[in-house]
């Protein structure tokens, strides 16, 4: 498993490619899917932050964060482009973040509000999927698939 900043250090491309797809609107977006107890995934969306070097979701009361404070596995999917249907996948494992000065840092840093019952969590990256599939509505275009494994 690795940070954020592994991953871009291993890889700047993929990094950067995975980067633009999950920041394509401003804010980051995508699709979180946890482990439910009796096993069935559980998918979400998410608005992820990059700060500190690491990946991160902030988590309020939820089913969702139950379930990665039992099972910290996780999925993190991009929205889909509206000019191509690329796409990146993050899997790993979410691990709370226990460090209350780095926390109030990353929360100041993502302008999480202070009042508001939320967990923060390090989404720690296992594998990384981008997929590069260019938009046509005549041909089959070809599809490109980069693998980074933390």
């Amino acid at each position: 498993m690795g940070t954020w900043s592994d991953f871009l250090a291993a890889d700047h491309e993929l990094a950067a490619a995975a980067h633009t797809l999950l920041f394509q609107y401003g804010p980051g977006l995508g699709y979180l899917a946890t482990v439910r107890a009796d096993g069935g995934p559980r998918i979400h969306p998410v608005s992820p932050v990059i700060v500190d070097g690491g990946l991160f979701c902030f988590l309020l009361d939820s089913p969702k964060r139950r379930d990665l404070e039992r099972d910290g596995r996780y999925a993190l999917h991009s929205y889909p482009p509206e000019h191509s249907d690329d796409e990146v996948c993050l899997t790993g494992i979410a691990a709370p973040v226990a460090d209350s000065g780095r926390t109030t840092r990353i929360a100041g840093a993502a302008r999480a509000a202070p009042e508001v019952d939320w967990r923060l969590f390090e989404l720690k990256i296992g594998v990384a999927v981008v997929v590069h599939r260019p938009y046509s509505t005549t041909t089959t275009a070809p599809v490109s698939r980069q693998i980074w494994r933390g």
